[in-house]
């Protein structure tokens, strides 16, 4: 995309928070190997980071941020039961103790928290973007009012809030102070040796070159342009900025996390509930429980997976884009398989956008597992990689694949 000339008022919101964005850009792409193709200018990358996407973003939020904290009703369709639950969804930063210019701390993760509380009080934390495998109510479904009135929300309450904030805190905060740690403090170490070493190098270079320089100059040999006070007056800088540069890291190892702020919620109407409200009582009428299905599929796979040497677990609850999380003993390396459970003969199988998002994230470690049934209770088991080859259309929730096709790019468990 070109963008002829970038709006004043997002150019002036930029210059506060110090951040340099052009007033216009000959292309802009959101996709990494669209940046440099042959034969065009390079692009400006617009991801998380950039200064032009934060900028927009930040004046979104400032003008609109209100209407998350009203909430909203989102349908899932692969749930047939008939228990709404909600979903907070919060902002947590965690700061180390270096100071910005404006004398704020530096922030140095931000990340967004999703937790889940449903009839019974469960609480639980789900770890990626829940919303993407969901959808809006359709025009003739109950409307928000309607499914807020009966009793299956009577539970629905304001103290559900800080019951989620207490569970953030809790489990999900911890979780991401010692996630940001490890891999901050194996950083600094790495930058602290690096400046060590060179900086090092160059105290002793100035070093050497100030007494050099010095028994010239008593022997009546100074330099024209170099002596020996100069030479000294680089090394001693140099060690200034040694041991500036060790009080900057040190400063950078001390993170402290910030308390989550809750920015909205939703409330999530199972598919099973809107038939009920509709008159359709859809997955009544159904011959097999989809769930009991799922849950045997995802067994045969999980045996398999043992069989095979894997050390699987079962992350279906957690709704996380795959259903198991299988590790290599011998290597610590982990693969994510999706299960899929069909009847031979089947025309079509269906994938959530949360799934399809999480194989492309993944390419090398994700395999859909498609447990195919036949007569009995015999059955066979396919594993598919790279099963998908783009991003589903924005508003997507879920995709149809045709059933034979997919098969056609199985091969045997491996």
């Amino acid at each position: 995309y070109e963008i002829r000339r970038v709006p004043a008022g997002i150019r002036q919101h930029a210059r506060s928070r110090d951040r340099q964005i052009l007033e216009r850009y000959e292309r802009v792409v959101f996709e990494k190997e669209l940046i440099a193709p042959q034969g065009v200018p390079r692009a400006a990358f617009l991801c998380p980071g950039h200064p032009l996407l934060d900028a927009v973003i930040d004046l979104i939020l400032e003008k609109h941020r209100d209407i998350l904290r009203t909430g909203a009703v989102l349908v899932d369709d692969r749930d047939n039961g008939k228990d709404p639950r909600v979903v907070f969804y919060m902002e947590h930063a965690i700061q180390d103790a270096s100071t910005l210019p404006s004398g704020e701390r530096r922030t140095v993760s931000r990340r967004m928290l999703y937790v889940e509380v449903d009839r019974s009080g469960g609480v639980r934390h789900l770890n990626s973007a829940p919303y993407l495998d969901l959808r809006p109510l359709a025009p003739g479904e109950p409307s928000p009012a309607e499914i807020l009135s009966r009793p299956e929300c009577a539970w629905i309450g304001p103290e559900l809030e800080q019951r989620a904030l207490e569970h953030a805190i809790g489990e999900m905060v911890p979780e991401h102070l010692s996630e940001v740690r490890a891999r901050r403090l194996e950083m600094v170490e790495r930058t602290r040796a690096a400046v060590r070493e060179r900086l090092t190098k160059e105290i002793a270079y100035w070093d050497h070159q100030a007494e050099k320089l010095k028994l010239l100059e008593r022997e009546g040999k100074a330099g024209a342009r170099l002596n020996s006070q100069e030479a000294r007056r680089r090394a001693d800088e140099l060690q200034a900025r040694l041991e500036r540069r060790m009080r900057e890291l040190d400063l950078e190892k001390q993170l402290s996390p910030m308390h989550p702020v809750v920015i909205g919620g939703f409330l999530v109407v199972p598919r099973g509930m809107i038939d009920a409200l509709s008159g359709r009582d859809v997955a009544g009428s159904e011959d097999v429980d989809p769930q009991e299905v799922a849950a045997r599929a995802r067994k045969i796979v999980i045996d398999l997976e043992r069989r095979l040497g894997y050390l699987p677990i079962d992350r279906e609850a957690e709704r996380i884009g795959y259903d198991i999380e299988s590790r290599d003993p011998r290597t610590g390396r982990l693969r994510f398989i999706e299960v899929k459970g069909r009847a031979s003969g089947a025309k079509t199988l269906t994938v959530t956008r949360n799934e399809i998002l999480t194989s492309l994230n993944k390419p090398d470690d994700y395999i859909l597992a498609i447990v195919e049934f036949l007569a009995g209770d015999e059955h066979r088991v396919h594993y598919i990689r790279r099963p998908f080859r783009r991003e589903p259309d924005f508003g997507v929730t879920s995709v149809n694949y045709d059933f034979e096709e997919l098969l056609a790019r199985a091969e045997e468990p491996a």
